[in-house]
């Protein structure tokens, strides 16, 4: 294992229990109380995974969270103490792969992390995975492979994260299919979808957003409302 795990929490209590229970599973733990710290150790260390707490003392976690997201690509998990569906929403949006609110079970935490961690680590390392089929999709100048993990569009490679990636590999897989909210949450969260959860809308927002697709009449990515989404 031995992953390379970065906390960044003002709490130190909150910090302090993260990094007891990831130390006991085996991975290693970078953990700052401050936004400033953690970016010079970004920039220093090969981070597998981030942790970030919204609410720090100098530069916020969204901040921090568009910083690596400008280089890097590995999973972030953010931290609120709010329950405002909003601050869930701007993580996503931004380029977190998932969120948990303040309190939280540790023993949680620990699991989140092995989802992230293994989802990211399938994708980069298929190559060496031969239980991977392999396998590419070619849709009107949208090309995704899932044994390279890459994606082009019109021929500018397109930066994805790995959730990002899921997404429209499962949209792509299911073509001329209107894929419900509820089926496309499941299939790339493995969990059960809870009503009012706007985590898929978010990230095929961000995923628009890439693609430089228009909201109103979006030429890949359909909505079809109280539905799901399409690739015609």
């Amino acid at each position: 294992m031995n992953e390379k795990i970065l906390v960044v929490d003002d709490e130190t209590e909150i910090a302090d229990l993260i990094e007891v229970y990831l130390n006991n599973d085996g991975y290693t733990v970078y953990k700052f109380y401050n936004g400033i710290d953690a970016l010079k150790c970004i920039e220093e260390i090969e981070i597998d995974l981030a942790i970030l707490d919204i609410m720090l003392p100098d530069i916020d976690g969204f901040r921090i969270c568009q910083k690596i997201r400008e280089k890097f690509y590995f999973p972030i998990i953010m931290l609120t103490a709010k329950i405002d569906d909003s601050d869930k929403i701007m993580g996503l949006t931004i380029g977190a792969d998932d969120y948990i609110t303040k309190p939280f079970n540790p023993l949680e935490v620990v699991a989140r992390v092995k989802t992230q961690l293994r989802r990211y680590q399938k994708y980069n390392n298929s190559k060496q995975n031969p239980t991977i089929v392999k396998n590419e999709y070619d849709i009107r100048g949208l090309i995704i492979n899932r044994d390279s993990h890459k994606c082009f569009l019109f021929g500018k490679e397109l930066q994805l994260t790995p959730i990002e990636f899921s997404i429209l590999w499962y949209l792509c897989e299911h073509q001329g299919k209107v894929v419900p909210s509820e089926e496309l949450f499941e299939a790339v969260w493995k969990e059960k979808y809870l009503d009012n959860n706007n985590t898929v809308m978010a990230h095929i927002g961000r995923l628009r957003e890439k693609m430089n697709e228009p909201a109103k009449n979006p030429k890949f990515i359909k909505t079809v409302w109280g539905v799901g989404y399409e690739i015609e």
